[in-house]
């Protein structure tokens, strides 16, 4: 796995203490960044608390889910996975934890990754009536299709997307073309993310495959429906996910678990407080997602988007951290 490794060099500001004493406490500590906003912005944040707020000397490295967490259950390194989606590698994460070579300290996104379809807030709010899927289908006239008028749409993603592969077989699954809908390829994640922004500019109806937390749910918020169905995880793998599987049943789309991972050697050295740190920090879908639609709108770094929501958001933040961090951290800011 390459790394990057982003200089811990930054201006410090303490109460009491000697920044080399401070340093020497908490060591080096090396956190991975995944290649999605999310989990670059929150890695730059952990960076930046627990180098002024606990005087560590914090590296980033630059990773993908699978890497990383099997670097860290084979070799011990990296030392934190701020946002690890867990779900993705259930076997290696299973054995890791169970061998004790991982350790899961909380989840920074406790309502878990979001996935299945949606629709936009005003459109929700205006019709109190659609709150499941079923509901949806039973009113295509409510969710037209331009290019085949009489037709209602459910907007999909791009080819080789695994939410492309489940929409597509939950559009089967519950009957959606006899219920008058047509499956539209947006071609692309900027074809979706426009059909998305097209509705809100318009103030119009949509019905389509999307995700959260992302930068889009943060500038046009969205409601999930519900799949009105027990999650069935034996039917998910056998045919939600496949591809070419002839014969779907309803199913409800599962939350992706997210966690905070640290290597062994790591939560064997980190001090109590750092420990503590990371079990607090958690945000919601909704501040994350605002965050990012900042970052977004102002062509932001994963660092320029930490600062921006530690000086913004001083109420969540202080939490996480004690009392003395706190004041080191905004004397830094």
């Amino acid at each position: 796995m390459k790394k990057l490794l982003v200089s811990g060099c930054l201006t410090l500001s303490f109460f009491g203490g000697s920044i080399a004493a401070q340093a020497a406490d908490c060591g080096t500590v090396t956190i991975a960044s995944m290649n999605w906003q999310s989990a670059e912005v929150l890695s730059n944040l952990d960076k930046i608390i627990l180098d002024e707020g606990y005087g560590c000397d914090a590296e980033i490295t630059i990773g993908d889910t699978v890497p990383t967490i099997t670097s860290m259950t084979e070799r011990g390194e990296p030392d934190i996975a701020p946002e690890a989606w867990i779900d993705l590698l259930p076997d290696v994460v299973k054995r890791g934890t169970e061998e004790g070579r991982i350790i899961n300290v909380g989840s920074p996104l406790p309502e878990g990754g979001q996935q299945g379809w949606w629709i936009p807030k005003y459109f929700a709010d205006a019709h109190p009536d659609i709150k499941t899927v079923s509901d949806a289908l039973k009113h295509p006239e409510l969710f037209p299709y331009d290019e085949n008028p009489g037709k209602g749409a459910i907007f999909n993603g791009p080819q080789g997307w695994g939410g492309t592969v489940v929409t597509s077989q939950l559009y089967w699954a519950y009957n959606a073309q006899d219920a008058g809908f047509v499956l539209v390829d947006t071609g692309s994640a900027a074809g979706l993310d426009g059909s998305i922004a097209q509705a809100y500019e318009k103030k119009q109806a949509w019905l389509g495959y999307y995700w959260a937390p992302t930068a889009l749910l943060g500038k046009y918020p969205m409601v999930k429906l519900d799949f009105a169905v027990p999650y069935d995880a034996a039917e998910w793998k056998r045919c939600n996910t496949v591809e070419d599987c002839p014969d779907p049943k309803p199913n409800k789309w599962p939350t992706d678990t997210i966690a905070t991972l640290v290597a062994k050697p790591f939560h064997d050295k980190a001090s109590p407080e750092v420990l503590e740190y990371l079990g607090k920090r958690s945000w919601s879908n909704e501040t994350v997602s605002k965050l990012m639609a900042w970052m977004t709108d102002n062509q932001a770094t994963g660092e320029d988007g930490a600062k921006h929501f530690l000086r913004e958001n001083k109420d969540i933040w202080t939490k996480w951290v004690t009392p003395d961090a706190a004041k080191k951290i905004e004397a830094a800011l």
